[in-house]
């Protein structure tokens, strides 16, 4: 069976990982195989029309996305009979999010695409399953693959939340907290509480315990929305215990979106924290023909050059899916300043927060009192504190509603914007001004742009809710508004300041929700 390998499927490992044998070939173990969609012409027309602003009155229903852009029954075909010849059981074949998914042995699916697997180590990440090199399919079944994910088990993304810090940063912010109904009165949130919306959550890894939410939106004073946990890849909701994994990043999102948004169904997707993984769960939201997402909140990420070309364009392509089906993405942009943590000295932004399909969240410090906001910076709090990620993607092209940009310097200066600019909006993110919740049965303070991505998310499920329609892919028009956000204008992330205008720190600014609820009327 002549074959050819994916194009992008090339996998390099980080530095300073070592191979430490070879795995076990009995192991069984989930692979995703991403198909191309129907009417590629078609879709594109409609993604061009989005990109500018001149989306349909009314989205695609999901229904219709299936039957015009999923994958067809010929292609879906093609890797059953693939999965036979080799062994392997077809788990789940899902024509909408193009994607089957097969279960095997590691011996069954080396011979199935051509892949030596192997157990790396390293220092940062631990122990994980990789591969080097391409992977392959048969000649006659090329064409409809586009990406192969899972083969590999390294961690994709971490979770972007820091808790309050125990020193004093040397600029000498005094330390103060918020409720995220203090922040949404702050920044002008429209009366409501999202009833009829869902809120798409995704995690990966962690959970939430039902009585640190019951308590928590009980000292609120609010009603505690409906939480459902949906299991993605065998993934369920499952606390570690440990207050400083990703059982906070589960519980923040919750709860932050819960508290401003307390009539939506919040809806929380988890998977394992791989690339297939967090791009299953993603498409698995946004096709959920049950709960309906409205939004979705990701507070998840990993630096732009950490994922695999086949990975990053998969993913950016169900991105993509959810703006064809008005479903409003809030990406968190990272929370190691400009370089975003990669440590060679560069900038880098974070993905999926690079996609052009997302809304990025980046960070501020502010600074208010019972009469309002007083001030707002961009946030960085140092090295050890952190600062809100944001930059100039290396990958994607700038999107048609960022033409004529450009990017001020924390040196000073400015260039043209290049390519696509990270963030795109912003909100309190630093953990000396941080959100009140409830960990582990523990009050406690938190920042990061893990917390923003849930703001802007909840923000959304109420101008929803009010208008009786879903706001969709809002970048076009929230760049075309002069007064949706509140310009931040002092401050920088590392290499980038905050300027007039769109910025690489803070992107258009904070919500003002009033004008944001405007800026996104028919």
């Amino acid at each position: 069976m002549a074959k050819q390998p994916v194009t992008g499927s090339d996998k390099a490992h980080p530095d300073g990982a070592k191979c430490i044998g070879e795995c076990n070939p009995a192991e069984e173990i989930e692979v995703v195989v991403m198909l191309r969609r129907q009417d590629e012409g078609a879709f594109r027309q409609l993604m061009q029309k989005i990109d500018a602003g001149e989306a349909p009155a009314v989205p695609v229903s999901r229904e219709e996305f299936a039957r015009r852009f999923g994958a067809s029954d010929e292609d879906v075909g093609k890797v059953k009979t693939f999965a036979s010849h080799y062994g392997l059981t077809v788990l789940r074949a899902d024509p909408a999010a193009r994607s089957v998914v097969l279960k095997g042995t590691i011996e069954q699916f080396q011979k199935a695409f051509d892949v030596k697997l192997e157990r790396f180590e390293h220092h940062n990440i631990g122990e994980y399953r990789g591969r080097t090199g391409p992977v392959n399919v048969p000649h006659e079944m090329h064409d409809a693959v586009t990406a192969v994910l899972g083969l590999d088990s390294r961690p994709q993304a971490r979770p972007h939340f820091r808790f309050r810090p125990p020193f004093r940063p040397a600029r000498g912010v005094a330390s103060t907290s918020f409720s995220p109904l203090d922040l949404a009165r702050l920044y002008g949130f429209p009366a409501g509480d999202g009833a009829g919306e869902c809120i798409g959550i995704i995690e990966l890894g962690g959970g939430y315990r039902e009585s640190d939410l019951s308590a928590y939106f009980s000292k609120l004073g609010v009603t505690a929305p409906k939480v459902v946990a949906v299991g993605v890849d065998d993934a369920t909701n499952a606390p570690t215990g440990n207050p400083n994994g990703p059982d906070s990043e589960v519980t923040l999102d919750i709860e932050i979106a819960g508290a401003i948004a307390p009539g939506a169904l919040i809806a929380v997707y988890f998977a394992p924290n791989s690339d297939a993984g967090f791009v299953d769960a993603v498409s698995r939201a946004i096709h959920d023909t049950t709960n309906q997402p409205s939004v979705v909140s990701i507070s998840w990420g990993g630096p732009e050059p950490t994922w695999s070309p086949q990975s990053l364009n998969a993913f950016n392509d169900v991105l993509q899916a959810a703006a064809a089906l008005g479903v409003t993405v809030c990406v968190a942009s990272g929370d190691s300043g400009s370089g975003d943590g990669v440590g060679d000295g560069a900038d880098h932004v974070d993905f999926p927060a690079a996609s052009p399909y997302v809304l990025a969240c980046g960070g501020t410090s502010l600074a208010a009192s019972a009469q309002g906001i007083e001030g707002e910076v961009v946030w960085n709090d140092g090295a050890q504190g952190g600062a809100g990620g944001g930059g100039v993607s290396s990958v994607f092209a700038v999107p048609v509603w960022q033409k004529g940009l450009s990017v001020a310097r924390a040196g000073g200066g400015r260039t043209a914007l290049g390519k696509r600019g990270v963030p795109d909006v912003a909100g309190d993110a630093s953990p000396l001004t941080g959100y009140e919740v409830l960990i582990g049965g523990d009050e406690t303070v938190v920042g990061g742009t893990s917390a923003v991505a849930p703001l802007w998310a909840a923000l959304f499920a109420r101008i929803n809710a009010a208008a009786g329609a879903p706001a969709g892919f809002v970048n076009p028009k929230l760049y075309r508004a002069k007064t949706a956000c509140r310009d931040i204008t002092e401050g920088n992330n590392g290499s980038f300041a905050a300027a007039p205008g769109w910025d690489a720190c803070t992107g258009l600014g904070s919500p003002v929700g009033e004008n944001v609820a405007a800026a996104l009327k028919p």
